[in-house]
């Protein structure tokens, strides 16, 4: 049990994922229909986003993960902007790790990065590093614009839509999105590569809430990504993130109502980001 707990309370940790596999579509309308063996749209028209990225070089946040009162896991995101064959690169590198006496039981180490264009968001690389236990698993992802492919190290060559994101820099694109006119109930749709798998991505932007945490209150942007109840989560709700309701939009918790309890990833402190977190209203 502790092996189990320990391991999807690392779900959160590396948040997008690896936890959105089972999710499934909800329409505009309501009507919602499983992800699975639903052909991927390639007409998306994704959300505009701001010409300033809402963040820089250097940025650093960290995370701990809490089942109820038991701290069992942290989490950290980086950012560096690189060069890559002449272009310029954010590097963002999500890392999410068992701590304490979890890491005695069941040793997480799992590391995801991406390599995305510094004005369009969209990744060029992308990295995925797994150790859990015994189990291990590496593979690179590599995206190519022109022709609308992706070759994997394990699986090769997938003919793929235009504006295909992987997970980390789908992650990085919606904080680029300005929000200052949603209202509530609408819905991004973002396509990815994540497994060697084609699977859209939905999330639903449901308002604005305070947010209390170790840090202080954070005026924050909830959302509610599209999940497959059944094996982990109980409802289609049942994953919940809150965004810094300010320009850098960082993440300030994660959340997973699951079959076996509640898990809760919450930002213990940031560095260099690009504004000032003005979303902090009071300060513990």
């Amino acid at each position: 049990m502790n092996k189990v707990i320990t391991r999807l309370g690392l779900l959160a940790v590396v948040m997008l994922l690896s936890s959105f596999q089972n999710t499934s579509h909800q329409t505009a309308s309501g009507d919602s229909s499983p992800i699975a063996g639903t052909p991927v749209k390639t007409d998306i028209t994704l959300p505009a986003i701001s010409n300033i990225p809402a963040y820089q070089h250097g940025e650093e946040l960290n995370y701990n993960v809490h089942y109820g009162f038991i701290t069992g896991g942290a989490a950290s995101i980086t950012l560096k902007q690189e060069a890559i064959d002449g272009n310029d690169v954010f590097h963002a590198v999500i890392q999410g790790r068992t701590t304490g006496l979890a890491q005695k039981l069941f040793k997480v180490l799992d590391i995801y990065e991406s390599y995305f264009d510094v004005k369009t968001s969209l990744p060029i690389k992308s990295v995925r590093n797994v150790r859990e236990g015994n189990y291990r698993s590496y593979n690179e992802v590599t995206f190519d614009r022109k022709n609308n492919t992706v070759n994997s190290q394990k699986s090769g060559v997938h003919k793929v839509p235009a504006n295909l994101h992987d997970m980390v820099s789908a992650f990085f694109f919606i904080r680029r999105i300005d929000f200052s006119k949603y209202k509530g109930g609408e819905i991004i749709n973002v396509n990815t590569f994540f497994g060697d798998e084609l699977f859209p991505f939905y999330v639903v932007f449901k308002g604005r809430e305070t947010v209390k945490t170790d840090l202080g209150k954070f005026k924050c942007l909830k959302f509610v990504p599209i999940v497959e109840p059944g094996r982990i989560f109980k409802e289609r709700d049942d994953m919940t993130f809150w965004f810094s309701d300010d320009n850098n939009k960082v993440p300030v918790r994660i959340k997973f109502d699951i079959l076996v309890g509640s898990f809760k990833c919450d930002l213990t402190s940031f560095k260099n980001t690009k504004f000032n977190m003005s979303s902090l209203v009071s300060n513990n």
